[in-house]
């Protein structure tokens, strides 16, 4: 397999974006060797720079549920651009993207904005707002955007890139920032004890997404639903990740609908922008309402609710039908068993998490993982080896362990029988590779 222009897009990179890269686990860093350069995507597949083609398991980190290029969307956006690509006014797409949005979830009202960043820094500004408090809750191993407040103990690229601590950012930034292990009730209750009054919020992925997948306990959401309600705080599930991706209406549905409790916010993005630059926050009316123009909490962006953006996430939540999430947990779960049972008869420890659609796998851990010490507990040299001979035998994986897999509709086997049957050849030497690796 040729990678020379891979090599050259990268070594021009480098001369003129730090590391090569715009977002740090693109640059291969945790795995070694050239980061692809995709030059154009279609279904369940990328093709690269040099022309290789291959089964694409990132999804550009989720928002592809529908798959590359979908001929819908691609009509609807190409529409939208031609009737013009910025107004800064209000447009007819973000209200009905809106109203999608509120009518999937628990939310009453939705603020758009341009990036998941954006959307859970600005819940976290709300809900200091509307409760008068400064200290917020999160956990180790959860990540929600490059926050300075929320890179304390983060997952993602900053686990991915080992970087210690959050350089760049004032220690008085995370002073009011509590960061508590995961599935741990007892270190939330003992958190509220000490510090119950000044708590703004608690915020957590609805399921751990950054540090691999690594579910929420039965009842553990709920525990933070029923601590924050009787403390005053408001309670914060950022479903960025999972929202529209592990089930219809988020991870929400699987958790909260059936245990019978709900956020005072969310935060969303990927799927909701269909591939494009989309992210939003909304809640309860009464917490919602704060915001300017109507209350004194200040937010603004000046592409928020772009039209073109917009079009984009309301077509794709439009086709994903749950006849669509029906096809998409079938074929996530036959790809789960095509991986499980190649590194079992490889003899490759391992465990794998599921979040709905959303799976990963924690290598050399043979018991279920429950927070961000078990996840980076891992070999992570027995992935290095996986993800590099299946690059080789034309499958993308994410370029590092602790992220999660993502499918989409058109990875399905009655769509496109051959993304399946190249994943299921790629195997069984990946997992090989694994073991011959494994510590």
């Amino acid at each position: 397999m040729s990678t020379t222009a891979s090599e050259e897009l990268f070594a021009r990179a480098q001369q003129v974006s730090p590391g090569g890269v715009n977002s740090p686990v693109r640059a291969f860093r945790a795995v070694g060797g050239t980061p692809r350069f995709m030059k154009s995507g279609s279904g369940a597949w990328l093709t690269d720079a040099d022309d290789n083609r291959y089964v694409d398991l990132v999804g550009s980190w989720g928002p592809m549920l529908l798959g590359h290029a979908h001929p819908e969307v691609i009509e609807a956006v190409t529409a939208a651009a031609a009737r013009g690509t910025s107004f800064g006014t209000p447009a007819e797409p973000e209200v009905l993207l809106a109203e999608e949005i509120v009518g999937r979830t628990p939310v009453d009202r939705v603020r758009m904005v341009s990036s998941g960043t954006e959307a859970t820094m600005s819940a976290i500004r709300l809900a200091r707002g509307f409760t008068g408090r400064d200290r917020i809750v999160k956990f180790s191993g959860c990540y929600h955007g490059h926050v300075d407040a929320l890179l304390a103990e983060a997952g993602s690229g900053v686990v991915t890139l080992g970087i210690p601590g959050t350089p760049g950012v004032p220690a008085h930034v995370t002073a009011d920032t509590i960061v508590l292990p995961y599935n741990d009730p007892a270190a939330v209750d003992a958190a509220f004890a000490e510090y119950g009054d000044q708590i703004a919020c608690v915020i957590t992925e609805a399921a751990a997404g950054n540090m691999g997948v690594v579910p929420p306990h039965p009842g553990f959401n709920e525990h933070l639903a029923r601590t924050c309600a009787a403390n005053g705080a408001l309670f914060i599930t950022d479903e960025v990740m999972t929202g529209f991706r592990a089930a219809r209406s988020g991870y929400w549905e699987i958790d909260g609908q059936v245990e019978g409790w709900q956020p005072d916010l969310m935060t969303f993005g990927k799927v909701m922008g269909g591939g494009f630059p989309a992210a939003a926050f909304g809640g309860r009316a009464d917490v919602m309402d704060l915001l300017a123009p109507v209350g004194p909490v200040y937010q603004a962006g000046t592409l928020s609710g772009n039209p073109v953006a917009t079009t984009a996430g309301l077509t794709t939540l439009r086709l994903a039908t749950p006849e669509v999430y029906d096809r998409l947990s079938a074929t996530s779960s036959q790809v789960q068993q095509l991986v499980s049972e190649a590194l079992a008869e490889a003899g490759v420890a391992h465990t794998l998490q599921t979040a709905g659609t959303m799976f990963s796998i924690f290598w050399g851990v043979a018991e279920p993982v429950a927070d961000f010490a078990g996840a980076q507990s891992q070999d992570t040299g027995a992935y290095t080896a996986f993800f590099h001979a299946m690059l080789d035998a034309g499958v993308y994986l994410p370029p590092s362990a602790y992220e999660a897999w993502f499918l989409s509709a058109a990875h399905d086997p009655d769509v496109d029988s051959e993304p399946l049957s190249r994943l299921a050849e790629a195997l069984p030497g990946a997992a090989r590779a694994a073991a011959a690796a494994a510590r």
